[in-house]
């Protein structure tokens, strides 16, 4: 279990929080923004997210967005979820939420602004991957695709 294990935070700027959860059961760590920052429409922008981390072996974080982010902000994470490796743990490598507005207005971040949160997951280590074995064809019957179970058929 993961609360047994530590994980090493580094704050670019000291005097914003550390990564938080918002409430006992929160399945994230909050972040927020270091810097003001404008969010323009139709291009995706970086916004620095204040640390650094070191998590532990087996696990990999994922950064989501808030999900406030559409409704409070105006904003999306471009990427829809971002992916951090345990190894993605340098002294520089600042955690980043790639974000876009949602609508047709520029979006004023601003220093301390709540974006994303952080989960930290159990994760398939390279030992425990599976093989890739190409084959020609599959034998389970095919499902249908996007919404089949609920009778949806495009």
């Amino acid at each position: 279990m993961l609360q047994n294990v530590g994980m090493k935070v580094k704050r670019f700027d000291q005097t914003l929080p550390l990564p938080e959860r918002g409430t006992d059961k929160s399945a994230g760590l909050d972040l927020v923004s270091r810097i003001d920052i404008d969010c323009y429409p139709k291009k995706v922008t970086l916004v620095p997210l204040n640390v650094a981390v070191d998590i532990p072996d087996g696990y990999f974080g994922l950064l989501a967005a808030r999900s406030s982010l559409p409704l409070k902000m105006g904003l999306t994470l471009a990427n829809g979820i971002g992916v951090i490796d345990s190894d993605y743990n340098g002294d520089e490598d600042e955690i980043m939420a790639a974000v876009i507005p949602v609508g047709d207005m520029a979006v004023n971040v601003r220093r301390g602004d709540r974006i994303a949160q952080l989960l930290i997951i159990p994760a398939s280590i390279a030992g425990s991957l599976p093989k890739v074995e190409e084959v020609q064809k599959l034998e389970e019957k095919n499902r249908g695709g996007y919404g089949s179970t609920g009778g949806y058929s495009a």
